[in-house]
C-alpha cells in the first residue's frame, strides 16, 4: 500500500475509481466534476496492485468565519474500491490530509457524509443541516422577475450575496464571479438551472432549479484542524481567563495546555499554559461540537474525556459560538 498525493497532471487517473463508487452521479455531471473541480484541488490516493484503490479529495474554498476569511477544505470523494474496503484506507487517507491541512495552517475542515457513524471515530461532528433554496413556479410575487444567470451577472450577484451573508451569518463560502461561473455550471450537468430574482432591477434572491426534483437535506460535519488558530478566531462575551487541555488522538500537535483570555473588545487571546494550572480537559471532537454551537458546555461535559470545574465551565459559556453557519455547497 501506498499513500500518495497526486500530481495535478494525474488527477484524470482518479476517474475510473471516482465512477466506479458514485455510480448515481450522470456522467455529464462527472464530466463536470473532473473539467472544473479537480483544476485546483488536492487528490490523496491508496495504490495497490498498480492502480489506484482508494481516494480522497479536498476542494478548496475560501470561507468567511467570524470577519475574516480563512481557506478551508471541503472533504469529497471519499471512496475505496468494492474489493479493497475493510484495510484502513481510508482512515489513513483521511489521517495524512488532516496533517498536511494542519501544515497548511487551516483551521478546520468540514464534509458531507454518507453516514454519519463513518466519520464519528474522527472526531467529525455535525452542526449544520444544509437549507438549499430551490425555484417553484408559483413562487415568484408579481414584483419579481426570474431568469438563468448568466456569466454577465455573476459579479454584480456575487457582491450582493456577500453583503446578505454577511449581516445574517459567521461561517460561509465567500462568493466572487468565478463561483458562479463555475455553480452555473455544476447546475447545468445535472438538467438545472440556477435562476437570479430581481425587484426593480435589483437582485433579491438566487435559487437553484431542478425540474421535478425534491431536493432533500444535506447533512455537514466538521472537523477542528489546529485548535489554537480555530479559538483564535472566536469572539467572547466579556473578559475571559481559563486554562485548560485539549486532547487529539490524530493530530499530536493539538495535544496542548492553553492559556485562554480576552475581552469582548480584543478577541480570543492564547498562551501556552501549564498543566498543573488546568481546569479541565476537553476532547477535540467535544470542542467542535461547542465552537459551533451545536451542543452547550453542559452538554459537552456528559461525553467522554471531558471534565470541567465549575468555573472553568462559566468561563468557557463566555465563548462566542460560530452557529450561524450556511454551508449549502455540493462538491
Amino acid at each position: 500500500m501506498e499513500i500518495r498525493k497526486l500530481e495535478l497532471c494525474e488527477h484524470e487517473d482518479s476517474r475510473r475509481l471516482y465512477e466506479e463508487v458514485f455510480d448515481e452521479d450522470s456522467p455529464s455531471f462527472v464530466a463536470y466534476y473532473y473539467t472544473e473541480k479537480t483544476r485546483d484541488n488536492q487528490i490523496y490516493v491508496v495504490e495497490e496492485d498498480g492502480k489506484i484503490r482508494s481516494m480522497v479529495h479536498l476542494n478548496p474554498y475560501q470561507l468567511y468565519v467570524n470577519g475574516s476569511g480563512k481557506d478551508i477544505n471541503y472533504i469529497v470523494a471519499v471512496a475505496t474500491q468494492k474489493e479493497y474496503r475493510k484495510r484502513g484506507y481510508m482512515a489513513a487517507l483521511l489521517k495524512r490530509a488532516l496533517r498536511d491541512m494542519y501544515e497548511a495552517g487551516q483551521l478546520f475542515t468540514f464534509l458531507m457524509p454518507a453516514s454519519e457513524s463513518i466519520y464519528l471515530p474522527f472526531d467529525f461532528r455535525t452542526v449544520y443541516e444544509q437549507r438549499g433554496k430551490f425555484c417553484q413556479e408559483d413562487e415568484a410575487a408579481q414584483d419579481v422577475s426570474v431568469e438563468a444567470v448568466r456569466d454577465s451577472d455573476c459579479r454584480k450577484l456575487a457582491l450582493s450575496a456577500n453583503r446578505s451573508l454577511t449581516e445574517k451569518y459567521q461561517v460561509f463560502a465567500i462568493r466572487d464571479e468565478a463561483y458562479y461561473q463555475r455553480l452555473i455550471k455544476e447546475y447545468e450537468s445535472d438538467g438545472g438551472k440556477l435562476k437570479i430574482y430581481r425587484r426593480d432591477g435589483e437582485i433579491v434572491d438566487c435559487r437553484g432549479d431542478y425540474p421535478g426534483e425534491v431536493q432533500e437535506p444535506s447533512k455537514i460535519m466538521v472537523r477542528i484542524v489546529d485548535v489554537r488558530r480555530m479559538l483564535m478566531a472566536l469572539s467572547l462575551r466579556s473578559l475571559t481567563g481559563v486554562c485548560f487541555c485539549v486532547t487529539d488522538p490524530v493530530i499530536k500537535e493539538n495535544n496542548r495546555c492553553v492559556a485562554l483570555t480576552g475581552t469582548e473588545f480584543s478577541g480570543v487571546m492564547l498562551m501556552d499554559g501549564k498543566q498543573e494550572n488546568a481546569e479541565g480537559t476537553v476532547s477535540i471532537a467535544a470542542l467542535g461540537s461547542l465552537i459551533f454551537g451545536k451542543k452547550t458546555v453542559e452538554e459537552i461535559c456528559l461525553e467522554d474525556g471531558v471534565e470541567m470545574t465549575g468555573r472553568m465551565k462559566a468561563e468557557m459559556e463566555k465563548m462566542i459560538p460560530l452557529s450561524a453557519i450556511y454551508l449549502n455547497e455540493t462538491v
